[in-house]
């Protein structure tokens, strides 16, 4: 074997051990708060560089940043979307939507001089929704939602604190003392994650390739009464199976296709399958309905019958998994993109 035909053989088995590499745990961020409940982590990156949203989207999103407003909003803030932010975490804890705290660590490539000049410059013609607050040693841009956003959520994210950690963080948080603790988390280089330790096993099952996921520890007990829906033939019973509800875990890849995975880690195997068949008997019902929304609007036909082909349930190992697989195809007819 010569010189060439041995380093094709070896680049062939490099090859070969790549394909076959298993997909990489998540790694918990650092700057994250020890009360965190539950995670998302949405990949940019990935998502941007997917075949996918480069085929049908991506012009898309040029066109819209080529106009003179964007083009401004964005010279002003030093930030190209496309190029330079990669990757977001969020972690949010507490006792119902209402009271909920959070922080969104966006990791990427900023300018920390541009964005609070900007954020000064808006502060100016609009003071009732931007200003620039002191917080300790801290200044932080404060973006105020008068509207809430709406629903139960809307109260905890009224008021948003912004700050930049370094030139590859920014700091978005529901609470001034939650953004100062990242920073300082951020000015002396900590790594060591801070999250529970159930919380820390949960997301070192989730995949850092994926376009999106997010996981969280549950209980069950603290959901309330379900109200009366023709899709559930016994609230009640539906209530009493939640409650055996101690995790939830969901992973969105965007390359070719779409795939979607959503994992619910129950009390017991008796609970799991219990609740899987709750599941299935639900989706059946929605499987009826969907021939009526393809009849409506033709286009959506591919996805309906994505939908009805590979929307799955199964019970397994005191987990419930459900799985949806979405081609390239469909999602093209559903767009009018064609094949």
């Amino acid at each position: 074997m010569n010189r060439l035909t041995r380093r094709l053989a070896a680049a062939a088995v490099l090859a070969c051990g790549l394909a076959a590499a298993p997909a990489r745990a998540a790694e918990v961020d650092p700057l994250l708060p020890k009360e965190t409940e539950s995670i998302v982590f949405v990949n940019f990156r990935q998502i941007l560089d997917s075949e996918l949203v480069k085929k049908y989207a991506l012009e898309q999103m040029k066109q819209a940043m080529q106009g003179a407003d964007a083009q401004k909003v964005l010279t002003d803030l030093g930030l190209d979307p496309l190029k330079d932010i990669d990757r977001l975490t969020g972690g949010f804890y507490g006792d119902d939507a209402a009271t909920m705290k959070g922080l969104f660590i966006l990791r990427g490539k900023f300018n920390p001089e541009k964005l609070f000049a900007a954020a000064d410059a808006e502060s100016k013609n609009h003071p009732e929704k931007i200003s620039i607050v002191s917080h300790g040693k801290y200044k932080f841009v404060k973006v105020t939602n008068e509207g809430g956003g709406g629903g139960p959520a809307g109260a905890a994210f009224k008021e948003v604190y912004i700050s930049v950690g370094d030139e590859k963080t920014l700091l978005a948080g529901t609470d001034k003392d939650v953004v100062a603790d990242a920073m300082g988390r951020v000015e002396k280089k900590e790594t060591k994650a801070q999250v529970k330790k159930t919380l820390g096993l949960l997301m070192s099952k989730m995949d850092e390739k994926a376009s999106l996921f997010l996981c969280g520890t549950m209980d069950g007990k603290k959901i309330g009464d379900i109200p009366p829906n023709p899709l559930f033939d016994d609230p009640a019973k539906l209530k009493k199976q939640l409650e055996k509800l101690e995790s939830m875990a969901l992973t969105l890849r965007i390359g070719e296709d779409v795939n979607l995975d959503v994992v619910m880690g129950m009390k017991d195997d008796a609970g799991a399958d219990e609740f899987g068949t709750t599941l299935d008997d639900l989706l059946g019902k929605v499987r009826a309905f969907l021939p009526l929304i393809a009849g409506q609007q033709p286009n959506l036909k591919p996805i309906v019958n994505d939908v009805t082909k590979n929307l799955k349930v199964k019970a397994k190992d005191k987990e419930v998994h459900l799985t949806l697989s979405l081609s390239a195809k469909a999602i093209a007819a559903a767009a009018g993109g064609g094949d």
